[in-house]
């Protein structure tokens, strides 16, 4: 049985009780079905899936796209400079109302440490996409994108380009506004969450070549800023571009990692396909 008691009123103690909580929750979720090992990271040099290519875009560092998707349509994310983060928004395209969140991402799924299997949820407790490749394992669901108030910390200028305001930019493209605006997920940022609940970055995690491909799990408008995560260690302002590559690929295959690896998962994949068709894995 979870406890209820109340939480100690020392700070260590409190942590202690909210540990043992969050873990007896996390045991009980998982009780019914144990969740499936995850793979090892993808090769870089892994060619796209059969599909045909709908949108290629070399995105300088410090700047922002977006890009529309179908469902099922991949996009993938070149870091071929090993620039020190590229961070990503999510809004369903066609109702951007319903948008990604960061929170239930991670606690729906019990971690913070995206990779290859795990998901990117909405706020209405769908999938928006699948993480169904990824080369390095190595990204931040946690911190959120660059300020002027972070360049001003790592760079000593709050005038350089920044995420936040990519994203308002991004946004106001597509009648979106600063309300629309959520906190985001950023790729290739090896933030770790340390004893006491610090964040901290593993400098050399990330290597020229690492990518990442989502799969649309919706109809998707993607917003991407290539500007570096506050916590990189970089104190000269050089975000190297990324590739990027949007494709037609295959509906999920039964058996498919990402729509089976968890409870959850199959619980967020269940009020997906209650909303945009069944598939069957």
């Amino acid at each position: 049985m979870i406890s209820t008691d109340p939480l100690p009123a020392d700070k260590a103690g409190r942590i202690a009780a909210l540990r043992a909580r969050y873990f007896a929750l996390k045991a009980a979720g998982e009780g019914a079905a144990a969740p499936l090992p995850l793979p090892a990271p993808s090769r870089r040099d892994l060619p796209l899936a059969e599909g045909p290519v709908l949108w290629r875009e070399t995105l300088p560092g410090g700047w922002y796209t977006t890009v529309q998707l179908a469902r099922f349509d991949r996009l993938r994310i070149v870091n071929s400079g090993a620039t020190p983060g590229v961070s990503v928004l999510l809004w369903q395209r066609d109702e951007p109302s319903e948008r990604y969140n960061s929170a239930d991402t991670v606690k729906v799924q019990w971690t913070a440490a995206l990779q290859k299997g795990r998901l990117l949820l909405s706020d209405m407790g769908r999938v928006m996409a699948s993480l169904v490749e990824d080369s390095c394992a190595a990204h931040d669901a946690l911190a959120g994108g660059s300020t002027p108030q972070s360049n001003v910390r790592n760079f000593g200028d709050g005038a350089l380009r920044n995420s936040r305001e990519n994203f308002r930019l991004a946004a106001g493209k597509h009648g979106l506004g600063r309300l629309d605006i959520p906190p985001c997920v950023t790729f290739f940022a090896p933030v770790t969450v340390g004893e006491g609940g610090r964040l901290s970055w593993q400098d050399g995690r990330v290597v020229p070549g690492d990518f990442v491909e989502l799969r649309a799990e919706l109809p998707l408008l993607v917003a991407l800023s290539n500007c570096p995560h506050p916590l990189a260690p970089d104190r000269v302002y050089a975000p190297t571009p990324v590739e990027l590559v949007a494709y037609r690929g295959p509906p999920p295959e039964p058996g498919d990692l990402c729509r089976g690896a968890t409870a959850e998962a199959r619980r967020g994949f269940e009020n997906t396909d209650a909303r945009f068709g069944t598939v069957t894995p």
